[in-house]
């Protein structure tokens, strides 16, 4: 057999240097784009976080002032409710992102639940002071991947407070480690058998539709009834 001649293997070494070549040249590059892109990311991540200290911060600044204010300057429909939510869309977000600090999301998560009980005590005082009757939903979820119905109850209470602005939902993750968390657990006889929902100071478990807490909470029609009379009296 004839072996190849000095120019072929020049040839075929010219070949194997050019394919290796490009290869490391289409590594090198999904590297930097994998690496940037990741940057990116964890870029966007921190900049959430510190959005959520600053909403926390203000929101704290908001409880101060509103517990100072008159009953004329309080309305059912406060600026609190409207504002507590989006933090917790923002929390959620920052759930759902594997670059994000642990350590940190478990502090934000923690303040966040205190911001809500306060926000609760806040309402229930100004409820008997200034003679306001807010609906209140308590909604207690777990994170750990055990709770089948957690995120779809979750949606079935977004679509409620959009539909009853002046509904309030107040969420807490069940397995948080928070004494004043637990405390209202304790308090309100929550089972670990999520999700669970406490409305009217009665625990109600697993997973409830839109026409199930309306059931529950036939306040909720007549408080929808009343914005519609409210709506055509303006009209008028």
């Amino acid at each position: 057999m004839e072996e190849p001649s000095i120019g072929t293997r020049s040839m075929r070494w010219q070949t194997y240097a050019t394919a290796f070549v490009i290869t490391a040249l289409i590594f090198a590059t999904a590297f930097y784009a994998a690496n940037y892109f990741n940057n990116l990311r964890a870029t966007e991540v921190r900049t959430a976080q510190d959005n959520v200290f600053i909403d926390i911060l203000s929101l704290e600044t908001q409880f101060a002032l509103l517990a100072s204010h008159s009953c004329s300057d309080i309305s059912e429909n406060s600026v609190l409710s409207r504002e507590i939510g989006p933090v917790g869309e923002r929390i959620a977000y920052l759930e759902t992102q594997a670059s994000v600090e642990q350590d940190s999301l478990v502090r934000l998560k923690r303040y966040y639940s205190l911001l809500q009980i306060k926000d609760l005590l806040l309402m229930q005082e100004v409820s008997e002071k200034c003679g306001l009757e807010p609906i209140f939903i308590l909604y207690f979820f777990s994170n750990k991947g055990d709770c089948e119905d957690c995120e779809e109850q979750g949606y079935v209470l977004t679509a409620l407070s959009r539909d009853y602005p002046q509904l309030r939902v107040y969420s807490f993750d069940y397995n948080l480690e928070n004494p004043a968390l637990q405390t209202l657990i304790q308090i309100n006889n929550v089972e670990n058998d999520l999700p669970a929902l406490v409305i009217n100071g009665l625990p109600y478990y697993g997973l409830h539709n839109v026409e199930d807490i309306e059931n529950i909470l036939p306040e909720l029609t007549a408080l929808q009834t009343t914005e519609s009379e409210d709506a055509a009296t303006i009209k008028r």
